[in-house]
């Protein structure tokens, strides 16, 4: 569309990138709202934004569309793109043929369902979405931006090891694309992360203590030496990336903290200290409360060892989310989702879900939007784009929604309530259907 677009010398030139929005609540991501707001994009991002009653002259001509709220794109910082519950992803089929291909290819929808919902990024933690990201990126496919870890660091018979596959398979399952990838040692580690780096990682994710769906260790175990968590920290700060860290027991969280991570993932057993500890080196908490509620819901199909860890954790993620809350930590949005079942409580695109159990935990609405857009981007450091905020200067992630979510944050958990997703100033869905122009 051809828009006319008045420059400040009060000539008027035709500019095809320029458009505007107005909004009856402007939600900017960080600070306060703005009744009646306004804002202008040029090209891939935000130029301007403020009060309908302030658009600047230079602005006067440009057609502006109206919609009932507008907010940030929503992020989504822990996320695994797996083809989980249609493809048999078990680890120990992951060598057949065409088992990565066919993996990448359900990983399409479930990318194209996470942007229809609203998140315009995520950060997955071990997946296949980091393969075709490139694809996302060149815009053969519809998708959120992905800033990836490629894999998941673990030792050997730490969570993150598939323990069902011999010892030596751990390279050659890492080699063929399968997202894990087992290290011990100093030496061992700084390769690792130099390996995941290699394949593309724009964030680093490791295993700092045993975990609730891994049969052959338990969340209070520490896992990684001192001296392998601070290898890996520095290695991945040497190329500008950061550290996530799986993290359940308090030991395990304390030692990820004192080593350098950038963001505690789960956190079950927080308390005082730890919270004093992760404001001090202003690490960023990912509760992950959807996964726990959901597969507590839905525990019959579970393995028992899993089902009595399950049991054990819930009340704990509950409270330490409460705690983190009350005293001030800095949290960012993740869910966790892995499923690419539409019918699965777990599925790509239902991650709002989480708001809701933001508030449950004493949030505000405002916190949690802000939890869901301004927060996240600062869980991958120097690696992520200028987004999750309206913002001048600020790419143009930008969705509209029907109602106001800081009336009922359940809102944003329908996504027919996302009327309108923008990404990079580029419209991908409407209520004429989907558009990417």
């Amino acid at each position: 569309m051809r828009i006319s677009l008045r420059t400040a010398a009060g000539a008027t030139v035709d500019d095809d990138s320029a458009f505007g929005i107005i909004a009856d609540i402007l939600i900017p991501g960080r600070g306060d709202p703005v009744s009646k707001g306004a804002l202008v994009v040029k090209d891939s991002v935000i130029a301007w934004v403020g009060s309908q009653d302030d658009i600047p002259d230079d602005y006067s001509s440009l057609k502006f569309a109206h919609v009932p709220v507008l907010m940030p794109g929503m992020w989504d910082v822990h996320t695994h793109f797996c083809g989980t519950d249609v493809v048999d992803s078990e680890a120990g089929r992951a060598f057949l043929p065409g088992m990565a291909a066919l993996i990448g290819a359900i990983t399409v929808d479930d990318l194209r369902a996470t942007l229809m919902a609203g998140f315009t990024s995520v950060r997955e933690l071990g997946g296949y979405a980091g393969d075709v990201a490139p694809a996302v990126e060149l815009g053969a496919i519809v998708g959120p931006n992905v800033y990836s870890a490629m894999s998941i660091l673990s030792i050997t018979g730490g969570h993150g090891d598939p323990y069902n596959l011999p010892p030596q398979f751990g390279m050659s399952a890492f080699m063929y694309g399968v997202p894990f990838l087992v290290c011990d040692g100093v030496e061992a580690c700084t390769r690792a992360v130099r390996q995941v780096v290699r394949r593309g990682a724009k964030v680093i994710k490791i295993c700092s203590t045993g975990g609730v769906l891994s049969l052959n260790d338990q969340p209070e175990d520490s896992q990684f030496s001192p001296d392998e968590l601070r290898a890996m920290v520095q290695e991945a700060k040497r190329s500008g990336r950061v550290v996530a860290s799986h993290a359940i027991g308090r030991d395990g969280i304390m030692a990820a903290l004192d080593a350098g991570v950038k963001s505690i993932e789960h956190g079950m057993y927080i308390d005082e200290e730890v919270v004093a500890r992760m404001k001090e080196v202003d690490a960023i908490l990912v509760p992950t409360r959807k996964i726990v509620e959901n597969l507590s819901r839905n525990s019959d199909g579970l393995p028992k060892p899993v089902k009595v860890k399950l049991e054990r954790m819930t009340q704990l993620s509950r409270d330490s989310f409460m705690l983190a809350v009350k005293l001030g930590v800095k949290v960012a949005l993740g869910t966790d989702t892995f499923s690419s079942d539409r019918k699965s409580d777990m599925a790509h695109g239902t991650n709002a879900e989480e708001l809701h159990w933001a508030v449950e935990a004493g949030m505000t609405p405002l916190q949690a939007i802000e939890m869901a857009t301004a927060t996240p981007p600062e869980t991958l450091g120097s690696q992520a784009r200028k987004a999750g905020q309206l913002k001048a200067g600020y790419d143009a992630d930008i969705i509209a929604v029907s109602k106001n979510p800081l009336d009922d944050i359940r809102v944003l958990i329908k996504t027919s309530n996302i009327t309108h997703v923008w990404k990079a100033g580029k419209l991908y869905k409407s209520p004429r259907g989907y558009s990417r122009d």
